[in-house]
């Protein structure tokens, strides 16, 4: 018979409980006994999805992010996290490299470790540090906690840990040592974990290496051969991890490591499941990703078994099912949603609902299946049946405006050197001119007033005003601040993607689909079903309303269709490129009414471009030829006078600027306080020629940043680009920020470019 596990279970809680006991404690509204308590309670709901499994995995609940867990577990901690050399207690070590600080009032603030995207998904992990000098030490007490509590309420466990090839793949060397050079030593800790496992009578362990579906250098390759040989005899057996794509050139590789298991992802490589199959022996276990754990669509139960039931005649008890990746990127569970439209409701599954498919695909492959089977199975076919008939997913106005897109709308109608100096003479901004990313503080009085005006406790009017308010407020304290661009700070939002989902046509939203993007940060990505058209403004009111307050620029404020589409759950029954074309043409609606209502500056923010990156280098340019043409053909078509900003979150640019260039903004905001600037390295080295705005203030830190040390950022910046094209700017929006935080940050930042305004001129 099959065998049923997870690769990991979202941490949050279906209400959010993580969060709450998360910011609790960093307000320093609890102490760490009763934080522990409410963590414990979250674990609790954790674990209550363990029922079904066969085995129960341990090690894939967070505190923040799973891989700084890693860099706790191997001993890999900045020095800056301790007190006295000592890592006084675990927890605010920890929180100072996740954040800057553990606590409000933490006399140890710190900078916090630099912040990346988890491979194609909108999760953010804190990258491992690395120099020639690291050593590693194990530390695994909390593991081994977990493991017999978990034991205790008598499941199977199986711990989960990511593998060393991959941790040090997502790390980086701040000295530029070759990271592989400490793979001995972190070797050596990897083994003393799984013997400490071993003699804890653990049997499986499930040692995550998605780094094995990228391409990897020759260098690499030895390195995993070279690992896995001297973690063989290690006492435990390993279940070889991979997911996100398929495994392509690496696939022999992975078949030829000493490992008890490979589990693949069948949902992005379903052809190579029976490949694996053939090659894997006959006392090594295959594990089938078969549900997808990054969409929420409830999986076609009879394709799933046309596909298994082959491989479970070759494997038999050896065939293991599964998520195809950990179950982290979905909501819990969909059956506390209460406004999803019902013909819409049964097509969808979240991660509870994922578990309780795999049982039933489980149950199916026995030889002799009970009547609840078949008739789980006729329900879900008959689901799946209804979705395809359905026409809630076809715009047949959608496909016809597809069809009258002309090249011409690609390009702007003149070239960037023209359009600045129109640009310029219109704005008349200073060298440095300063800015913010779009956002500012969602106090909890925008909470609630959001959340009555959502339960029909107050009317319409009295949620106008109290949004008109929260805009005149933000607009003063910018113009008191001396910002020379302004925003008018998104009270209305919820969330930049989900706020603009609720006005387009073929998109819902959901009110309990949360999903962690970072530490105590979840978002509810909006679902798309069907084809996109905008169906009525989205940002004018505000917009024209902020303008009316202030003599200065206000920002036309925007999410792009790429990013847009990569933080939904898209519709999986079309071709991504061609969604996104739907949606650009949504955008660009709005564009064209911002600029008609005299909005000077428009931004379109595409925070999500890099990370929508395919994971192998060689298919990249085919995702972005459609990704950046999706962002031009919404952008290009306002005047030269129209300035377009867009803005792209912790990414690593410096294989894709061609691209970047070629999306043609007058500026692009990124993130680069927390690399010191390396980023623009790459804009540098490329002679990138539009105008930069690298942030210098990290708003993911609760430390308020010096004027020197932004003046400083800012100096190290004009070393890499020119002073005339630099704007000065956080690293992204202020939403999650308090006011007395980013009052006095941005004084600071204001300050900073006046006082080199001076420099500049005296020079």
């Amino acid at each position: 018979m099959a065998k049923i596990h997870n690769l990991g279970f979202p941490r949050i809680g279906k209400h959010r409980e993580l969060k709450r006991a998360l910011e609790a404690y960093w307000n320093t509204d609890i102490e760490q006994q009763e934080f522990t308590k409410q963590i414990t309670q979250v674990r609790e709901q954790h674990y209550s999805a363990f029922d079904l499994l066969d085995y129960a995995q341990v090690g894939d609940f967070s505190l923040y992010d799973h891989v700084l867990d890693a860099s706790f577990l191997f001993g890999n901690v900045p020095d800056r996290a301790k007190v006295d050399n000592t890592v006084e207690n675990d927890v605010d070590a920890y929180f100072r490299i996740a954040r800057g600080r553990a606590k409000q009032n933490d006399c140890c603030a710190t900078h916090a470790g630099e912040m990346t995207k988890w491979f194609d998904t909108n999760y953010h992990y804190i990258v491992p540090e690395f120099s020639s000098s690291t050593t590693f030490m194990l530390n695994c007490e909390s593991l081994i906690s977990e493991i017999r509590t978990v034991r205790s309420r008598g499941f199977e466990v199986k711990p989960v840990v990511i593998g060393p090839l991959t941790y040090l793949y997502l790390g980086k060397a701040i000295d530029n040592s070759n990271k592989l050079e400490l793979l001995e030593p972190l070797l050596k800790e990897y083994k003393l974990l799984l013997q400490t496992l071993a003699k804890q009578g653990v049997e499986w362990v499930q040692i995550d290496e998605p780094a094995l579906v990228t391409e990897l250098s020759d260098e690499w390759q030895f390195a995993y051969k070279y690992a896995f040989e001297y973690l063989n005899d290690s006492g435990v057996k390993l279940l070889l991890t991979t997911y996100f794509g398929d495994l392509a050139k690496n696939l022999k590789l992975a078949c030829a490591l000493p490992v008890a298991g490979v589990h693949i992802d069948a949902i992005r490589a379903p052809h190579e499941v029976e490949i694996l199959a053939a090659k894997l022996n006959a006392n090594q276990v295959l594990s089938v990703g078969i549900v997808d754990g990054r969409n929420i669509w409830r999986t076609d139960l009879n394709r799933a078994l046309a596909l298994l039931k082959p491989i479970a005649e070759i494997k038999g008890n050896n065939l293991w099912l599964a998520p195809a990746c950990s179950l982290l990127h979905c909501p819990v569970d969909v059956t506390i949603e209460q406004n999803i439209l019902a013909e819409i409701r049964p097509w969808l599954a979240f991660a509870e609902q994922k578990l309780e498919e795999l049982e039933i695909l489980k149950k199916a492959l026995t030889n002799t299946p009970s009547n609840s089977v078949f008739e789980a199975l006729q329900n879900n076919q008959n689901i799946i049946a209804a979705r395809k008939a359905s026409t809630l997913a076809t715009n047949f106005s959608v496909q016809q405006a597809l069809s009258q897109i002309q090249q011409s709308w690609l390009t702007r109608s003149d070239p960037y050197k023209v359009r600045i100096n129109a640009q310029q003479a219109l704005l008349n901004l200073p060298r440095f001119p300063t800015t913010t990313i779009g956002s500012f503080p969602q106090t909890a009085e925008i909470r609630k007033t959001r959340r009555e005006f959502i339960n029909g406790d107050i009317t319409d009017v009295t949620y106008e005003n109290a949004l008109k308010a929260q805009i005149a407020n933000c607009i003063q304290q910018q113009e008191s601040l001396g910002l020379d661009v302004l925003v008018h700070g998104e009270s209305e939002r919820n969330d930049m993607v989900e706020y603009f989902a609720a006005f387009l046509n073929g998109a819902l939203t959901t009110q309990f689909g949360w999903v962690q993007s970072y530490g105590s940060r979840c978002v509810k990505p909006p679902v798309i079903y069907g084809d996109i058209s905008r169906a009525s403004s989205m940002t004018i009111q505000w917009t024209q309303y902020a303008q009316s307050l202030t003599q200065k620029p206000v920002k036309g404020m925007l999410t792009g269709p790429v990013t847009i589409l990569n933080w939904s759950f898209v519709r999986d029954d079309q071709a991504r490129s061609l969604t996104t074309k739907q949606i650009a043409l949504a955008v660009r609606d709005e564009v064209i009414e911002l600029e008609s209502i005299g909005t000077k500056i428009i931004q379109i923010d595409e925070a999500a471009l890099r990370e929508g990156l395919p994971l192998k280098k060689s298919e990249w340019q085919t995702y972005l030829n459609w990704a950046v043409d999706s962002f031009k053909l919404c952008s290009s078509s306002v005047a030269s006078t129209t300035q377009i900003h867009t803005h792209m979150c912790y990414s690593q640019f410096n294989d894709i600027l061609p691209d970047i260039q070629r999306m043609d903004a007058d500026v692009i905001t990124i993130e680069t306080s927390r690399s010191n600037m390396k980023l623009l390295d790459a804009f540098t080295q490329f002679n990138y020629n539009n105008d930069i705005g690298p942030g210098v203030y990290d708003i993911h830190s609760q430390n308020i940043p010096t004027t020197e040390a932004i003046k400083a950022l800012i100096l190290t910046a004009s070393e890499k680009v020119p002073a005339q094209q630099l704007w000065i700017n956080p690293d992204c929006g202020l939403k999650t920020r308090e006011w007395k935080e980013v009052i006095p940050a941005l004084r600071n930042l204001v300050e900073a470019a006046k006082q080199l305004r001076v420099d500049h001129l005296s020079a």
